[in-house]
C-alpha cells in the first residue's frame, strides 16, 4: 500500500488530485497518508537530502557539533532593523493532531482591516485544509512561509525541548524544510524565503543549513499566545508591550484559543498609538 502511494505521490499528476478524492469527513486520514508516503522506505531515494546537489550542500556539516541551543542563536532574526512604529504579524499553523483547526474569525477580521500578516505553514496542516491555504496563499496581504514538514525543532543531532524531538540529523533538517519548500512552491508557484521550526528552537548549525536553503530563520520579540494557550486578556496584554520593528509570535490553527480575541483588541490600540503592521521582506531583518 505505501509504495503505491509513494509511487502515487512521485507522478507528474498533482498530489492534490488524489487529496481531492477524499470526503470531507476524512480529511486527517489524508493528512496521515500524506505523513506515511514522505516517511516510507520506497520514498527514501527520492528525499531532497538524497539529491546529489544537496549531498554536496551537507557534506560539511555531518561531523559538526552544535554550540548553541535555544530560540535565539546566531544567526536568526529576531526583529526589523527600524525604529519606525511599524511590526510584523506572524501566525503559525502547526498541524498537530490538535492543531488543524482554522481561525476564520481572526483571519477574517485582518482581512476586513487590511492588515498584513505573514503565516507559516506546517506541511500537515497544509495538506488538511487544501481550499483554505488556496485561498489564503491568493490573498496579497498574507506571505505564505515555511513551517516545516513535521513540525520538529531544528537541530542536527536529535535535540529535544518541550518532550518533542529535533531533527535528527543535518539530512533529516534539510527534508524537514525543503520537502515542505517544494510543496509550498508546487501550489503557489512561489518558492518561501522565510522558515520557522516547530516550537521556533534551533542550534547554530541548523540556521546555517537553512541559510544554505535560501530561507531567512524568523524568531519573535513578542510572544504573543504561549503556543495559543493565553487568554485572550494575555494576549491583549502581550501584543500592547511591542515596541518598534517588533515580530509578534501567534496561532492561526486554535480558533478555541484566546488568541483572536486578544488580537483583535489589541491591534486597534497599536494603530491609536502610531503603530503600522508591515511584512517581513518590507525592512532588513535583525
Amino acid at each position: 500500500m505505501l509504495r503505491k502511494l509513494s509511487l502515487l505521490y512521485r507522478s507528474t499528476k498533482p498530489f492534490t488530485e488524489f487529496l481531492s478524492g477524499v470526503r470531507q469527513k476524512h480529511r486527517f486520514c489524508a493528512s496521515l497518508l500524506v505523513s506515511l508516503v514522505l516517511a516510507s522506505p520506497a520514498t527514501a531515494e527520492t528525499l531532497p537530502s538524497h539529491e546529489p546537489q544537496h549531498q554536496q550542500l551537507l557534506a560539511p556539516y555531518h561531523r559538526v557539533t552544535p554550540n548553541e541551543w535555544g530560540e535565539r542563536v546566531t544567526g536568526v532574526k529576531n526583529r526589523l532593523a527600524t525604529n519606525e512604529r511599524v511590526l510584523v504579524l506572524t501566525l503559525d499553523a502547526c498541524g498537530s493532531t490538535k492543531g488543524m483547526g482554522y481561525d476564520q474569525r481572526m483571519i477574517d477580521f485582518l482581512i476586513n482591516n487590511r492588515i498584513p500578516a505573514t503565516l507559516f505553514m506546517n506541511l500537515r496542516w497544509v495538506e488538511a485544509n487544501p481550499a483554505i491555504f488556496a485561498a489564503l496563499a491568493a490573498n496579497p496581504l498574507f506571505e505564505i512561509a515555511n513551517h516545516g514538514a513535521w513540525h520538529k525543532p531544528a537541530s542536527v543531532n536529535g535535540k529535544r525541548i518541550y518532550g518533542i524531538q529535533g531533527t535528527a540529523s543535518a539530512a533529516e533538517l534539510l527534508d524537514e524544510i525543503e520537502i515542505n519548500a517544494r510543496r509550498i512552491q508546487q501550489l503557489t508557484g512561489t518558492r518561501p524565503r522565510y522558515y520557522r521550526s516547530g516550537t521556533a528552537y534551533y542550534d547554530e548549525v541548523a540556521v546555517a543549513i537553512s541559510q544554505k536553503l535560501k530561507h531567512a530563520v524568523i524568531g519573535y520579540s513578542v510572544l504573543g499566545d504561549a503556543g495559543a494557550t493565553y487568554t485572550a486578556q494575555q494576549v491583549r496584554h502581550a501584543l500592547l508591550q511591542a515596541k518598534p520593528g517588533d515580530i509578534i509570535l501567534a496561532h492561526m490553527n486554535h480558533p478555541a484559543s484566546g488568541t483572536a480575541d486578544g488580537v483583535m483588541a489589541a491591534i486597534p490600540e497599536l494603530r491609536k498609538r502610531g503603530y503600522r503592521f508591515v511584512h517581513l521582506h518590507d525592512y532588513p531583518l535583525q
